[in-house]
């Protein structure tokens, strides 16, 4: 009978470090252990049914804070009645309110979902995001209500004017980014304060140099070639300019937690999910393993110390807010002061 250590151990290499089940089948030979690549895809859909209240428990509490990092990528699954794959597509909410000292934690929860449209969310509030269309359908679906405010992406305004500076050295793209540093110059020195000192402190500096910039490329606009590239990065960062100076809990960018790399290089790793189900446990365990590397945490030792308690019943679905990630970090600490 197969341990909850070693499923741990398998979920842990293939969620958290990006090993597929194939590999871990032929290392597991080695070890003189036949396990084939089926019977490990049944374990971790296994794995995630047992821990599905867990991950709904985390995303519900991460949709409590006030403001949430959202990104997404596709990726193809197969689809067994039509004989090839589809794309569906994987959400990324992610919260961490450490550089302004507020209460939401560092988690990531990863969302399944069948196709690129918006996804709906019982989210109310800041949803930091970059420039995909559907989020700006989602946030205009909830403007009567004042559900869902979105804020942007600085660095995905920057990245565009990279590009066009390495294709065409183009003068004005190369002023836009060093316009853009001076801001992130003054983000370094203000990380960690509250969010009303960093307000502040963005109003006085932050704002007239964000004025400055936005006028500058308003001015040239008119003399820039409709079809040029630079145009495109220019009204991508006039169309995404609210946010950043008015209120402090934002980030300049999406880069505080990474949100999309471990469903990115997955997919590399993978090719593909196997098919929905798939796509499910593959967005539980996910979450469940990467929230506890942004904790500081070893994933593979915390998911082993979850499913043992499930298994076992010493924890109840009425305890499961023990077993989220920061709280069953900060018992372990405790623990640890009285030992």
């Amino acid at each position: 009978m197969v341990t909850t250590a070693l499923v741990a151990h398998v979920a842990a290499a293939k969620y958290a470090w990006q090993s597929t089940l194939y590999r871990q089948s032929r290392i597991l030979a080695g070890w003189g252990v036949e396990v084939d690549r089926q019977t490990l895809s049944r374990w971790m859909k296994s794995a995630a049914q047992m821990a599905k209240g867990l991950y709904e428990l985390q995303l519900k509490t991460m949709h409590g804070f006030e403001r949430l990092f959202c990104d997404e990528t596709p990726m193809p699954v197969l689809d067994p009645g039509r004989g090839r794959t589809r794309t569906c597509q994987f959400w990324a909410h992610a919260t961490d309110d450490r550089p302004w000292k507020g209460p939401a934690p560092p988690a990531v929860a990863y969302v399944f979902a069948g196709g690129r449209g918006k996804k709906e969310t019982r989210f109310k509030g800041v949803l930091q995001v970059d420039g995909y269309a559907a989020y700006t359908s989602l946030a205009e679906g909830a403007k009567s209500s004042g559900k869902i405010r979105l804020a942007y992406c600085l660095v995905h305004a920057r990245r565009n004017l990279v590009k066009v500076h390495k294709t065409t050295n183009s003068p004005l793209a190369r002023e836009v980014i060093e316009r853009i540093g001076a801001v992130y110059a003054i983000e370094e020195r203000i990380r960690g304060l509250s969010a009303d000192r960093r307000r502040a402190v963005r109003q006085a500096e932050t704002k007239p140099l964000m004025e400055a910039l936005k006028a500058r490329l308003k001015a040239v606009k008119a003399g820039v070639s409709r079809q040029s590239t630079l145009i495109k990065a220019i009204d991508y960062t006039l169309e995404r300019w609210d946010g950043l100076t008015a209120d402090g809990r934002l980030e300049p960018d999406t880069n505080a937690v990474e949100i999309n790399s471990t469903i990115a290089i997955g997919k590399k790793n993978s090719l593909f999910s196997g098919d929905e189900g798939g796509g499910q446990t593959w967005a539980i365990l996910a979450s469940l393993l990467n929230s506890p590397k942004l904790n500081g945490v070893d994933p593979e030792a915390y998911l082993t110390d979850v499913l043992e308690r499930m298994v076992s019943g010493a924890t109840t679905n009425d305890q499961l807010h023990k077993l989220l990630v920061w709280n069953w970090k900060a018992a372990r600490e405790v623990e640890r002061a009285a030992a």
